[in-house]
């Protein structure tokens, strides 16, 4: 018999992914067949499959707390926005189309429901155990009706529903509080306990805030769950932007700087967390041309809408600041989107992103790109690269990535270097160890700084973050309570 557990929050980025990433590694420890699963998620941050089809990067962080392959049924239903309240509906891991929110959530929704079931039922012939993970808030009265993500998939599966709230923002017992008033009794009756998380300070001090909830709810407090820091474990979607690493001041002693632009439809940004993870680099998010004054490395990340992306660093000044920094020396890297902006021309015949049929790109790079009606979803791997960069040349093998992209450039390079300016469709090209130091060390040169070997294993650093998330959540919760909760609902 599968047992199942659901993680649902008073609102977005409270820590519903991470507590069910810390559930899956802590039951993989104990022995259990057990898999994450979340019916809709609504993030740019996405991740390819071996088989091409492609889930939200939170479910492929779970998969590998649980010692699990990422698989699409784990995340059936994505939606990635696209600007102007619409988003690109994906189901079983396959684009079926751009829709407005009213159109999906007046609509599709409950259609898109059957893949729900389906994927779950598949999972629980496989697994003993599941760890759901809800989105948003259930108690969005205006949402609720055509709601697939949170109290639709409790109770079809009669999961016990465990509701988190964040301490560090405030307000954590009003919004537990107000979010149980405001369900229905039967969902109310699904909720089985309560978690605050992210708390600083002393434990003791907030025991009487404790027992004020379960007197008021009638629901125990399953545990306080501290703020942990350098968690290093990939973020859901960009909201977790806030929380990095700000523009560092002139007297940092920090000998490498990255910026990577912050676009406004940024895709894929954990792209860069094995980069901000080395001792040698300060990276951080640019919002304005001014900043990147700061930067030895100036990064475009993937987009969802590449053209009306580009249209916008054109209008804020960014475009301009950065060839006047590419001209300076300093290097300039594109991935997915960024690379195809680093052009020389943007064709959209079918208007597939915005209502222009042309644009000009920043011409650092000599491709052009034509947006079609086919999306490429595929992992890859590079045997072996070899090229020139910032007067450097960078040998690496054996590469893994994944490609996520509309649009075919006209160059068959994986990777295409010029002088001071690199690109790629590749996403993850940093996360491997070899490829990362050596680019790092390329930038080290052009300051006249000695190369340093490469030491970190980001595969091994991932593992370990999973075991240390798993120790303080299981010293945080009640296990025994939660183990009874699991196995009576």
């Amino acid at each position: 018999m599968t047992r199942y557990l659901m993680f649902q929050g008073t609102s977005s980025h409270v820590g519903k992914s991470i507590l069910t990433t810390a559930l899956c590694r802590i039951f993989f420890r104990d022995g259990r067949r057990v898999a994450p699963f979340k019916a809709q998620n609504m993030a740019l941050n996405s991740f390819v499959t071996a088989d091409g089809l492609e889930m939200g990067r939170a479910q492929v962080a779970q998969a590998e707390a649980a010692n699990l392959a990422p698989r699409v049924e784990m995340n059936p239903v994505l939606l990635k926005p696209t600007g102007n309240a619409t988003s690109q509906v994906i189901i079983n891991g396959k684009p079926v189309g751009v829709m407005s929110a009213a159109a999906y959530h007046q609509g599709y929704s409950l259609k898109a429901f059957a893949a729900v079931k389906a994927a779950l039922r598949t999972l629980s012939a496989e697994f003993d155990t599941i760890i759901i993970e809800g989105a948003g808030s259930p108690a969005e009265v205006n949402l609720k009706a055509n709601d697939i993500v949170n109290m639709r998939v409790a109770k079809f599966l009669n999961a016990p529903v465990i509701l988190v709230a964040d301490i560090d923002r405030g307000g954590a017992l009003a919004s537990l509080v107000g979010t149980l008033e405001l369900l229905d009794d039967d969902e109310r009756a699904l909720v089985k306990g309560l978690v605050i998380n992210k708390f600083r300070g002393d434990v003791n001090l907030l025991m009487p805030a404790v027992e004020f909830l379960e007197r008021k709810t009638s629901k125990p407090v399953l545990g306080i769950v501290p703020f942990i820091e350098r968690l290093g474990i990939d973020d859901e979607d960009s909201v977790s932007l806030d929380d990095k690493k700000l523009v560092p001041s002139p007297s940092s002693p920090v000998p490498i700087t990255i910026a990577v632009v912050r676009l406004g439809k940024l895709s894929n940004f954990t792209d860069f967390d094995s980069l901000a993870g080395e001792a040698d680099v300060k990276l951080f998010y640019a919002t304005t041309p001014a900043e990147l004054d700061a930067a030895d490395v100036i990064i475009l990340p993937g987009s969802k809408n590449t053209s009306e992306d580009l249209l916008a660093l054109r209008g804020g000044g960014m475009a301009g600041k950065i060839l006047r920094r590419a001209s300076e020396g300093a290097a300039i890297v594109g991935i997915c989107g960024g690379f195809q902006m680093l052009g020389a021309k943007i064709f959209d015949p079918l208007r597939t992103e915005s209502n222009h049929a042309e644009l000009d790109g920043l011409s650092l790079l000599p491709l052009e790109t034509t947006f079609t009606a086919e999306k490429f979803t595929r992992q890859v791997t590079l045997p072996a690269v070899d090229f020139e960069f910032l007067g450097s040349r960078i040998v690496s093998t054996n590469l893994d990535g994944y490609e996520i992209h509309s649009g075919q450039s006209t160059v068959a390079e994986k990777i295409l270097s010029r002088g001071n300016v690199l690109g790629t469709y590749v996403h993850g090209i940093f996360d491997n160890d070899d490829f990362r130091r050596k680019f790092l060390n390329a930038v080290r040169r052009t300051k006249n700084l000695p190369p340093l070997n490469s030491t970190r294993n980001l595969r091994a650093e991932r593992q370990q973050n999973y075991d240390r998330l798993a120790r303080i959540v299981r010293d945080s919760l009640n296990m025994d309570l939660l183990a009874e909760i699991m196995t009576t609902a």
